[in-house]
């Protein structure tokens, strides 16, 4: 199994017939609130669909009022993924503590997610996703 360089004591994995991951454009827009502030909204969200855990979405960055979100010193690391650091966004007061996740430097296999958030559904006011009409 590889080493990942950036965190040698760490293994990487691939994604395979026994976990597998997709990632995928999401057809539809995405917006998410928090205390009657929109914190995201995209037409360009991905959505990752890994083994057997519910379908995760992925906004872009730029998509995001980042102003809106603070850093926190939370980290998790996942061996299909890489490291993962964490949002808070303080309008949610402590329910929203931790609410954002994000790949910084994901591996190879999932590079895709890179510049992309992720929300926990409980931990927002509200996660819309509206039909996109094309003519």
């Amino acid at each position: 199994m590889p080493i990942n360089p950036d965190t040698p004591s760490r293994p990487v994995k691939s994604p395979g017939p026994d976990h597998p991951i997709l990632i995928e454009p999401h057809s539809s827009r995405v917006i998410v609130k928090v205390a009657d502030k929109v914190v995201a909204d995209t037409r360009h969200a991905l959505v990752l669909r890994e083994a057997s855990y519910p379908a995760v979405l992925y906004i872009p960055r730029e998509d995001a009022d980042m102003s809106l979100l603070e850093r926190t010193d939370h980290a998790t690391y996942c061996p299909y993924k890489g490291d993962c650091a964490y949002y808070s966004i303080p309008a949610g007061g402590e329910r929203s503590i931790n609410a954002v996740w994000t790949y910084e430097h994901p591996n190879p296999a999932v590079e895709s997610i890179r510049g992309h958030l992720a929300f926990y559904p409980d931990r927002v006011d509200s996660i819309e996703e509206r039909l996109l009409v094309t003519d």
